[in-house]
């Protein structure tokens, strides 16, 4: 079985330690390298081209925004991007995703929860948790201005609103098809349009992308 390779950034050498001593024991995760702030995250994935970048968002020199969109915008890597934060960090949590992270972990979280995010995020899928990220995008909705659709904005279909709307909530695809009362494979055919209409990667990079360009505003 092939092995899911990470690189781990944290300016906090107790917490880089305690993540890549975590991520060891798995038998399908090895750390292939760690550093200390967003130069080395550069630097460390043009050199061993991981599956899954761990990074702190707030780091000295280049942090880990920064860092995340070096990362994202090079075209020769596929490196997906899982940003470690406080509670308390929600405008970079948000500054994280807009710039191409596919999630974020928080630093107290159970082990458990970390190898299930690292093992979505490998596996190209988003950490879009609902009761986190809801809050995050419900306070820039408060305190950024109102977002107005662009004039070279895709226009999605009624369904493919209803289904990104539903993405934003945090609902699975079976959840999606059961709410909408459609097949699983549909609900994955309206996601790849969406994905292609706002140039998305994954989920977080469509939600985002949905704020951004008006289709979903406070109280949807």
């Amino acid at each position: 079985m092939p092995r899911i390779r990470a690189v781990v950034v944290d300016d906090q050498a107790v917490v880089r330690s305690g993540f890549v001593s975590l991520l060891n024991t798995q038998e399908d995760i090895e750390v292939v390298g760690e550093g200390a702030d967003g130069q080395d995250a550069v630097r460390l994935v043009r050199a061993h081209r991981p599956d899954i970048a761990l990074l702190d968002i707030r780091m000295p020199n280049t942090d880990g925004i920064a860092a995340t969109r070096a990362i994202c915008a090079d075209p020769n890597t596929t490196t997906r991007v899982l940003i470690l934060t406080t509670f308390g960090l929600d405008e970079y949590v948000y500054d994280a995703l807009a710039a191409g992270a596919s999630g974020f972990l928080l630093k107290d979280a159970t082990f458990p929860e970390l190898l299930h995010a690292v093992r979505v995020v490998a596996a190209g899928k988003a950490m879009l948790a609902p009761d986190i990220t809801q809050r995050l995008i419900a306070r820039f909705l408060r305190e950024r201005p109102a977002p107005r659709p662009r004039p070279e904005a895709p226009n999605l279909t009624a369904r493919e609103t209803e289904v990104l709307l539903l993405i934003a909530r945090g609902c699975s695809n079976d959840e999606i098809a059961e709410r909408l009362t459609i097949t699983d494979h549909t609900v994955k055919t309206h996601i790849n349009r969406i994905f292609a209409k706002l140039g998305a990667r994954d989920r977080a990079q469509a939600v985002i992308a949905a704020y951004e360009l008006g289709y979903i505003t406070a109280g949807r």
